[in-house]
């Protein structure tokens, strides 16, 4: 990570959004120790709203990068820079899916942040839940995790999501590291294992948030099947 990128990450953390994360979800931060401070890592957790991936970095006290889709880093004008510099600096990084397989780029951006001893933030479910239920989990972070030696640790969020039902200065925003998964069970390399490997990632994920779960991908990549699942 460049000096200005580090610069910005910190302004952003520390000034221009942190504080107003804070404000907003009075952000509950259980099993941090779960995470290590420095060196390679895979978090991957459920997806329930835009700030998720914020309040995860938020609550990892290091940068962790997401890929992002590279219409967000396209724009032209002052406007574009700014939104450039908005998403590096909180952490997220292009991947162009608009041509070949859209599993390749995730998984070879994902490879390269944590063989660089970054921290690789994703979301299994690859979209955002529509109706908060958890749904079955992508194979990417498991299939990086067992190439790569680096730990996989699942987080359960909860909070985040809208709720008209609850006024504002009652909700809170949950973010829950768990144990690393142990993946030497799975490590066979066989599709079935990694296949089950997720499973276990999400059930784990599952038995903190409560949400109901889904063996089916979310809606938002129906109803083309066309679409691989390592991502």
């Amino acid at each position: 990570m460049s000096i200005g990128n580090v610069c910005a990450y910190r302004l952003c953390r520390h000034v221009a959004v942190g504080p107003a994360l804070y404000l907003r979800g009075r952000p509950k931060i259980v099993g941090r120790r779960n995470i290590p401070r420095r060196g390679p890592v895979i978090v991957a957790a459920n997806h329930l709203a835009v700030l998720d991936s914020f309040y995860l970095t938020l609550a990892a006290r290091r940068q962790v990068t997401f890929l992002a889709k590279s219409d967000y880093f396209d724009r032209d004008g002052l406007a574009g820079r700014l939104q450039r510099r908005f998403f590096t600096a909180v952490g997220q990084i292009p991947v162009d899916r608009r041509g070949g397989s859209a599993a390749s780029p995730a998984l070879d951006a994902g490879t390269r942040i944590v063989e660089h001893g970054g921290a690789w933030g994703i979301h299994p479910e690859w979209t955002r839940s529509p109706d908060g239920r958890l749904y079955r989990g992508r194979t990417g972070a498991v299939r990086v995790a067992m190439e790569t030696g680096v730990p996989l640790v699942p987080v359960a969020i909860t909070g985040t999501r809208p709720d008209r039902s609850v006024p504002w200065w009652r909700r809170r925003v949950v973010v829950e590291f768990l144990e690393p998964l142990d993946l030497a069970p799975f490590r066979n390399a066989g599709v079935d294992d990694v296949r089950a490997a997720t499973d276990a990632l999400m059930a784990a994920i599952r038995s903190r948030t409560g949400q109901e779960y889904v063996d089916t991908y979310a809606k938002a990549w129906a109803p083309s099947t066309s679409r691989p699942e390592a991502a």
